[in-house]
């Protein structure tokens, strides 16, 4: 009964976190593809090669169900992911709808045409890849009319949190930010689109501003998360024992996760 969560590194433990927490009985297998991270940086194609190979390693592990707890896969990968059709009985949800569906005050899996909504003006802060892809904006108009949504690549901010630097993390943060009110100097709200974002998500509030209403992803993701599984609670694969894989060096990534969550995390080799 085991789900798949994967990210390109370590940021999708915040959604992990939040999920378990959620779903206490429900195994999770998370899988880090250290090897290759980040992936903001790198091309739409090998984002959706990587993104495809790691799905397949879920399946494997009995995973029917796999969240790309990656907002640069859910953004370059997904959607191609799904369009070339997935195996029977599999299926692959991003870090994205949720977020939306909040944003724009929805239900769960409410798919009703697009409509006026209160916020009118978003600052969207991602990878440069996602930013790139335009798959926000995308996702948004499906759900929201009259929506002006201002993005900003926070490049450098990934790498700096992976290292644990987050001094540096910080202040990139505000440069971002600033960078962001040049051209939208008065945001109602405040995407996080990155799952390595909620642990800077002071730093961005702060920058931000108390009248701004910063929307962060992990609460999101695993209540809709909830809500699908009990709408759909064939998807609990086959996988029984909780995991952590890394394509990168174990031993490595595992001191990492720890210092990254605060608690004991031991990664294996994938």
């Amino acid at each position: 009964m085991a789900v798949g969560i994967f990210d390109s590194g370590l940021g999708g433990l915040t959604v992990l976190e939040a999920v378990r927490k959620r779903l206490p009985e429900v195994p999770f297998v998370y899988l880090a593809d250290s090897a290759h991270a980040p992936y903001g940086v790198r091309t739409p194609d090998d984002i959706y090669a990587l993104t495809k190979a790691a799905v397949a390693r879920l399946w494997e592990e009995g995973c029917d169900l796999v969240i790309l707890a990656c907002n640069t896969a859910s953004a370059a990968a997904l959607r191609r992911i799904q369009e070339e059709g997935l195996p029977e009985g599999k299926r692959v949800l991003g870090v994205f709808v949720p977020l939306i569906e909040a944003l724009t005050e929805r239900d769960w899996g409410d798919n009703s045409p697009p409509r006026e909504v209160a916020v009118k003006h978003v600052a969207l802060f991602a990878t440069p890849a996602t930013v790139a892809s335009r798959a926000f904006q995308r996702e948004l108009a499906f759900r929201a009319i009259g929506v002006d949504v201002e993005a900003q690549a926070c490049a450098g901010v990934v790498d700096a949190i992976e290292e644990g630097d987050m001094i540096l993390a910080e202040a990139l943060v505000r440069s971002h930010v600033e960078a962001l009110k040049r051209k939208m100097p008065a945001p109602d709200a405040a995407v996080l689109g990155c799952t390595h974002y909620p642990l800077m998500e002071d730093a961005f509030q702060q920058a931000l501003g108390p009248q701004v209403k910063v929307f962060s992803q992990a609460g999101l993701v695993a209540e809709s998360l909830a809500d699908y599984l009990d709408r759909h609670p064939d998807m609990l694969g086959a996988g029984r024992e909780s995991r952590f894989l890394t394509t990168g060096d174990a031993a490595q990534v595992s001191d990492r996760a720890t210092a990254f969550l605060r608690r004991k995390i031991a990664f294996e080799a994938a």
